[in-house]
């Protein structure tokens, strides 16, 4: 298949409200969208159910009209448009596959709506199912596929009709977790080769780190941070982002000072925002990574991931605890520490170069100063 032209996807002020018949209240599924879909990108809808990530994906497809606001592919309004009249093709949760056809006539069904030729359809079909790696089982029915074979013929059949925007609604939920793994590496590599746009439905935070160019978290309809993953990963803007998007342990802090950037020969550990003075129990600290909402006189805490920190003696970090439970996972070691602020889990890579505590140990957990980040309580 070609690389085409690849466009944008916008979303601008979209609100989708389900009226409510029986006299109940309207639900506001979401609520002011606005982001766009760089061209040639992978752009991951990323949050819990009931969050309205499907239902943009729908709206984006025309399966849904917004209750206002604006869509736009490219530089076309579509927002009112049916399905068929949109450049789109949605590979669905369910494969959706017609058992009575063969894989190759399933992928050619599209094609033939469209009144190709026959030997243009085989052709066709014959690429892109080579792609999706399944060009050998091209007469076999769908019935004798395993279950991520069965999601290679629905992307193909999806593809094959060369849409401008590929909407992928949750496709690998129904996968084993080793197949998942593969067909999240097989959707990356097709999505770039081909350079088409596509928006990606799931709950799954690690499909979304692994495929995406940026993630969009929501809850509760509303968009709460748009970012690279690692953006959203190493920044998250609130308590519900960090610990939607991974682990993450919360140390509750006060504010005390906001202490101006000097320039980097004053402090490497400052950033050009300046940085927090906080304290932690009875020790204060210097933390140049926040968010714009930390204020004093607010709740705070200091997020940290499990890799940004690190055990030692007791007393000699910033929380002290004790060692409840070690799981050894050859390339690191999850240290589970129960602590005044609940369990907390340390990631300990390369442990065999490391000192391991036994679980029953009094320790103390201290942090990597640059790899942890205050947010708004």
């Amino acid at each position: 298949m070609n690389k085409k032209n690849s466009v944008s996807v916008t979303l601008e002020g979209v609100t989708k409200v389900f009226k409510n018949t029986k006299g109940r209240p309207d639900v506001i599924a979401v609520h002011e969208s606005n982001f766009t879909v760089n061209p040639g990108d992978l752009v991951t809808l990323l949050g819990p159910s009931g969050c309205g990530k499907t239902t943009t994906l729908r709206m984006i497809a025309g399966f849904e009209l917004p209750s206002s606001g604006k869509i736009r592919i490219g530089s076309e309004d579509v927002t009112m448009l049916p399905p068929n009249a949109r450049d789109t093709a949605t590979v669905f949760q369910t494969y959706g596959l017609f058992p009575h056809m063969t894989v190759g006539e399933n992928v050619a069904y599209g094609l033939k709506l469209r009144k190709l030729t026959k030997t243009a359809i085989e052709a066709k079909v014959k690429e892109t199912l080579a792609l999706v790696g399944l060009g050998e089982l091209y007469d076999r029915p769908p019935g004798r596929l395993s279950g991520g074979q069965q999601q290679r013929v629905a992307l193909a059949r999806s593809l094959i009709v060369e849409p401008s925007v590929l909407l992928l609604d949750e496709p690998l939920s129904n996968l084993d977790a080793l197949l998942r793994e593969q067909m999240r590496v097989e959707i990356r590599r097709i999505q770039k080769s081909l350079g088409i746009t596509a928006v990606y439905v799931t709950h799954d935070r690690v499909e979304a780190m692994s495929l995406s160019d940026q993630v969009i978290v929501m809850r509760d309809g509303e968009i709460k941070q748009i970012g690279s993953p690692q953006e959203i990963y190493e920044d998250p803007v609130s308590k519900f982002v960090a610990g939607f998007v991974g682990k993450a342990a919360f140390f509750p802090v006060e504010l005390l000072e906001k202490i101006p950037y000097l320039g980097a020969e004053h402090s490497l550990n400052v950033s050009s925002s300046g940085a927090w003075r906080c304290k932690l129990g009875n020790k204060t600290l210097e933390v140049h990574r926040f968010a714009p909402d930390a204020e004093p006189g607010k709740d705070a805490v200091l997020m940290a991931r499990p890799e940004s920190l690190r055990l030692a003696e007791k007393g000699k970090g910033f929380v002290d605890g004790t060692v409840r439970m070690n799981v050894y996972l050859g390339h690191s070691i999850e240290c589970f520490v129960e602590t005044a602020h609940g369990e907390v889990l340390i990631q300990i890579d390369d442990p065999a170069s490391k000192t391991i505590f036994p679980e029953g140990s009094a320790v103390s957990i201290d942090f990597v100063p640059d790899r942890v980040r205050i947010l708004r309580g």
